[in-house]
């Protein structure tokens, strides 16, 4: 039994996220034949779970009266990077980002609106339905109308190559069979998705520590397409980066992508109230969670990291709203009504994460904290809060909330992530490079598995960069492939 319809593909895609889908989407409009790989018994992968793309001078904004300018993005993005982003990419893919917009727009995807993050730019284009929708109500049956084949349990595990190490074919595994096929082609796109999920690659190509690290994705992040390109000579290059978004609240017996729309997880984690270390002291002006990367980046000084809040603020959470929400899963000033039952269930459950206490001593014994310093610490802090200034870190006093009513609650807080971005080099059209800076013909990266668009931290002010990135690069690839692949068929 055959695993494909055919033994030859203009294109082979592998990954059916935003990226991999877009990039046999776009190869197939330009009349490319279109194989697309996906591993696992579902498609779309984390991008399921996106929630909007980055985007300027969209059509969206220009209805919003909303101007925000590329070239100032783009300095504030490679700047954030340290230059270790490529200018050229940002610039094309900024160029390019409304067209996107419209594009998607083209396919059936509808839009809710534009809006900010944080401290952010309004840059942040919110479709319905969040990337579940956009994949499997308007780009997949898109292009499955268009004749992309598409295979799930079904993954690449080699590329092909001829002598000038141009790509030849690849070959494809069915994972529930491990029945194997060599396809031929000329052009193959990767699209994995990154390292995330992959605890060696994670151990030896960043510094975080995995124990703390909680990947909030598909799974399915695992570098399948990386090494299958170093090994076929491509440079590794731009690894070391996780996209956390701060504190998160790790729950042994369920998924951790469950905890996304909790309103506790948002209140633990994602707010600018009181963290407290494993010795009981402040460390950070805790308003850093505007800048969710920071705060991760934040979190991972200290061995341990608690959040403290008491009842009053529970109460006015519930009341008046949160300081900031979780993207669109709990937005930003959001009545906090589930809270307290949340709470509730999860200490009934006996959850390893949450403490209760109606005294802060008592708190502190069963969080294992030293008892004088945080009564020590809270006191200090109860003061700042009457003083309306921050003595130790200068947080704004809109957050200077004291603790200060019973009961009292504590978050072991570990941190939060959604992907991984780099490990392959690439052009501006999306070619990869090899270890001696030469373009491998007929590989094009997409997505996460590309690099050229961050440093060591992700740039949360421009909300939706990542899976903006996603889509345009894809695209990007596949139009390119499939002008790759007309190329040679000419010249033969």
């Amino acid at each position: 039994m055959s695993l494909t319809q055919n033994t030859a593909y203009d294109l082979v895609v592998v990954g059916t996220g935003a990226a991999g889908t877009s990039a046999a989407l776009a190869a197939a409009e330009n009349g490319a034949t279109v194989l697309l790989l996906e591993k696992g018994r579902h498609t779309g992968g984390s991008s399921n779970y996106t929630e909007g793309l980055f985007a300027v001078d969209s059509y969206l904004q220009k209805e919003q009266g909303i101007h925000v300018s590329g070239t100032e993005v783009l300095k504030e993005e490679v700047g954030y990077s340290k230059f270790r982003a490529d200018s050229r990419i940002w610039r094309q893919y900024i160029d390019h980002s409304a067209d996107t917009v419209e594009w998607l727009k083209d396919q059936g995807v509808e839009y809710e609106g534009v809006q900010a993050m944080g401290a952010g730019e309004a840059t942040w284009h919110i479709y319905k339905g969040m990337g579940n929708a956009v994949l499997h109500d308007a780009l997949l049956p898109q292009a499955e109308k268009r004749g992309v084949e598409v295979l799930t349990q079904t993954q690449a595990v080699a590329l092909k190559q001829d002598a000038n190490h141009a790509i030849t074919g690849v070959t494809i595994e069915n994972v529930a069979t491990q029945e194997t096929a060599t396809i031929a082609t000329r052009a193959v796109v990767l699209a994995t998705g990154g390292y995330l999920n992959n605890a060696k690659l994670m151990k030896k190509l960043t510094h975080y520590d995995t124990d703390r690290l909680v990947p909030v994705s598909s799974g399915k992040g695992t570098g399948d397409g990386l090494t299958m390109a170093w090994d076929a000579g491509a440079k590794s290059y731009g690894t070391g980066m996780a996209m956390l978004f701060g504190g998160y609240l790790k729950d042994p017996d369920e998924p951790s992508f469950k905890m996304m729309p909790s309103q506790m997880n948002t209140a633990a984690g994602q707010q600018p109230l009181l963290w407290v270390n494993g010795d009981g002291e402040r460390f950070v002006d805790e308003s850093v969670v505007y800048n969710f990367s920071y705060a991760g980046n934040a979190l991972y000084t200290q061995d341990q990291v608690f959040s403290i809040l008491d009842q009053a603020t529970v109460d006015r959470m519930a009341k008046d709203g949160n300081f900031m929400g979780l993207g669109v899963y709990v937005k930003r000033g959001e009545k906090m009504d589930k809270l307290q039952v949340e709470m509730d269930q999860a200490l009934a459950a006996k959850k390893p994460f949450i403490f209760k206490a109606d005294s802060l001593e008592d708190l502190a014994a069963q969080m294992n904290l030293p008892v004088d310093q945080l009564t020590q610490t809270i006191g200090q802090y109860n003061q700042d809060c009457a003083n309306g200034t921050d003595s130790l870190f200068g947080k704004d006093a809109d957050y200077l909330v004291p603790v200060a009513q019973g009961p009292f609650y504590g978050f072991k807080l570990n941190v939060g992530a959604f992907c991984t971005m780099g490990g392959l080099q690439v052009t501006p059209d999306n070619q990869v490079l090899d270890t001696a800076g030469q373009v491998m013909p007929g590989l094009y990266a997409a997505g996460n598995d590309a690099a050229g668009l961050a440093g060591d931290t992700y740039g949360p002010n421009m909300p939706g960069t990542c899976v903006g990135y996603a889509f345009y690069s894809g695209r990007n690839s596949g139009t390119h492939a499939a002008k790759y692949v007309q190329s040679q068929n000419v010249t033969e």
